[in-house]
């Protein structure tokens, strides 16, 4: 493996990420800067633990991997993306009625789902980096592969949120909807790779 390998590795297992920052953007527009820098260091540190704990699992967890990583990232996401859908549904309804509503900013527990389910299949290219050491194909120690992983996640995952607050300040009536719909996407997506 070579390095430019590598770095296409940690592109291809941020697009995911990218994503549903992106989206995180659009459903809360008024964002803090900081929280944008706190929603790329989630994923960035989750893109970059899923393959050390891959890597340490070794080849007799890789089956398991392979095959419930694509189902369990399924439906995390598409939990969450149903989640923002009928909360906009009961939102939009509220509004009908002539009720207050107020949009909940991310919080915690959401962001680490939405971490973990876009990083599971991280897991099965820890295993490959493992037999990629065996074998003395790693450009480097297999920790400096993690932390370029987490790097070009929390790289990619940055401007995806500043994106998704500019667009979100212009569709935030729809940016829910559109957000529901894109993790539920990215949910199947994820799911028919696995498949396929």
């Amino acid at each position: 493996m070579e390095v430019w390998e590598l770095l296409l590795i940690g592109v291809a297992l941020a697009m995911d990420a990218f994503a549903v920052g992106m989206t995180d953007g659009m459903v809360e527009p008024k964002m803090k800067w900081y929280k944008a820098l706190l929603i790329a260091g989630v994923f960035a540190f989750s893109q970059s633990m899923m393959p050390a704990a891959g890597f340490l699992c070794g080849y007799a967890f890789s089956f398991v991997v392979e095959k419930i990583a694509p189902w369990l990232s399924f439906a995390l996401l598409v939990f969450i993306g149903g989640k923002m859908l009928v909360d906009c549904f009961l939102e939009s309804r509220k509004k009908k009625k002539g009720e207050q509503t107020e949009r909940r900013p991310l919080g915690v527990g959401k962001l680490l789902l939405q971490a973990v389910a876009t990083s599971l299949d991280a897991l099965a290219v820890g295993v490959t980096l493992l037999a990629m050491k065996t074998s003395g194909g790693l450009p480097m120690s297999e920790v400096w592969c993690f932390v370029i992983i987490g790097a070009i996640t929390f790289g990619l995952v940055t401007p995806a949120v500043f994106i998704g607050k500019k667009a979100g300040d212009r569709f935030s009536d729809k940016a829910e909807i559109l957000g529901g719909i894109i993790l539920i996407a990215i949910g199947i997506k994820i799911l028919l790779e696995g498949i396929l």
